[in-house]
């Protein structure tokens, strides 16, 4: 069996898990994107962890939806226990040789497992593998991710996508208690006896969905 990697602990014990983006004043008043932080949290809103993504600002600014990133996620000691790596993609559906790929490490330096785009005509398809890539589970999102502020889920599948174990859900309102910004807010549902490595991969797999289908979703608002 494998050791816990360290910082995953509490992992073990969720079933469901927050994440939220915080706004910085900035990039409000400046209108341009900064680094982007967020806090994860469990189901009664307590933080768990934080994560920053690091990037250049025009990454941000120009390549937007296909940048790189890389987001460093901490728990509340600052000791980092997540890093999540996404190359630079071409973001278009007519190259399925450019489909999104996403690396998850758990301690950093160690792969934890991967999200990988699926090629397909109409739906948004992902499959999360573990160390060694091996297929573990199926995401499937909807026909439409632009649910006009309407709650947006995408289905955790096991791998004959026949039966629904968990879901990945962009929230728009009502969830989370907050002023209506310019922010992410995601809830992800899984089994609780899910392996913490695979729990920490469906984390990437939020920062990638946002990054795919809601990036620009509030923009001219």
């Amino acid at each position: 069996t494998h050791t816990l990697p360290p910082g995953l602990e509490y992992l073990n014990q969720l079933d469901r898990i927050i994440i939220h983006q915080q706004v910085e004043l900035l990039e409000a008043i400046l209108g341009t994107e900064t680094s982007s932080k967020y806090e994860i949290k469990n189901h009664l809103g307590q933080r768990v962890y934080f994560a920053v993504e690091e990037n250049d600002c025009f990454d941000r600014n120009l390549c937007s939806p296909i940048r790189s990133f890389t987001i460093r996620i901490a728990d509340n000691t600052g000791q980092e226990v997540i890093t999540v790596n996404r190359p630079l993609r071409c973001n278009s559906c007519w190259f399925p040789c450019f489909l999104q790929e996403l690396e998850v490490q758990s301690p950093p330096g160690t792969i934890a497992g991967y999200v990988v785009q699926n090629w397909d005509p109409f739906l948004p398809k992902f499959t999360i593998q573990n160390e060694s890539k091996e297929d573990i589970l199926k995401i499937i999102g909807p026909y439409a991710t632009c649910g006009c502020f309407e709650d947006v889920d995408f289905e955790v599948k096991a791998l004959n996508e026949m039966s629904t174990i968990g879901k990945i859900s962009k929230y728009w309102s009502g969830f989370v208690n907050n002023v209506f910004t310019n922010t992410a807010n995601f809830g992800i549902q899984v089994p609780v006896d899910l392996d913490v490595r695979i729990k920490a991969v469906m984390i990437g797999a939020c920062f990638l969905i946002d990054l795919m289908f809601f990036e620009n979703s509030l923009d001219g608002l």
